[in-house]
């Protein structure tokens, strides 16, 4: 699945120059990559070539799409602490953390914290350490232990065919486990071998 870019004010060429000029690296890359967009490059390919991921890239194409430059810069927060999400955008990440990355999508087949971290500061402009990601996870109720990520295109039936052809099943059931019998070291002594005691 491909980005769009909608604001047409700037052609490649004038992002990367754009970029060549920036002191900021973060920007830098967010450029290269909204480039390679308007190249007609797939959103996997610039986001690889840029160092993020294709879910990244697809919000700071929304962000540039809204907000033009000055969306590609990270949003500050005067040095304080963190500033909070509010209850609709908490109810959002909740949903996302149900529902779980889409593979297809996003590339992924369970969230991580770094993954959400991106997703927050990619939707709501909140820029969130992975701890403050976990803390607020807890609040909402939501633990870091889950269930094991099964593969999409795992088939269960075949999985099951297999455990029941597979040589180590075949041979347990065609060669039963020996009886081991006593021998004459281990087993009881027959009656009259044991000297008597005079």
């Amino acid at each position: 699945m491909t980005v769009t870019i909608t604001r047409l004010d700037q052609d490649a060429s004038d992002l990367r120059a754009t970029a060549a000029q920036s002191a900021d690296a973060k920007v830098t890359r967010r450029l290269l990559a909204l480039a390679l967009v308007l190249e007609g490059r797939s959103r996997a390919e610039a986001a690889q070539s840029c160092g993020m991921d294709r879910q990244t890239l697809r919000d700071w194409v929304h962000r540039y799409n809204e907000h033009g430059m000055a969306g590609l810069a990270d949003h500050p927060h005067g040095g304080g602490s963190p500033p909070k999400l509010s209850a609709q955008e908490k109810q959002e990440v909740a949903r996302w953390v149900r529902q779980g990355p889409d593979p297809k999508e996003d590339g992924l087949v369970r969230w991580r914290l770094t993954d959400l971290k991106e997703l927050i500061l990619g939707r709501f402009f909140v820029v969130l350490d992975e701890r403050s990601v976990s803390r607020l996870l807890k609040s909402m109720k939501f633990t870091h232990v889950s269930v094991r990520p099964r593969n999409p295109k795992a088939d269960a039936e075949a999985q099951e065919a297999h455990k029941k052809t597979s040589p180590i099943s075949l041979q347990r059931r065609s060669h039963p486990r020996p009886v081991i019998s006593r021998s004459n070291s281990g087993g009881r002594m027959r009656p009259g071998s044991v000297n008597k005691a005079v």
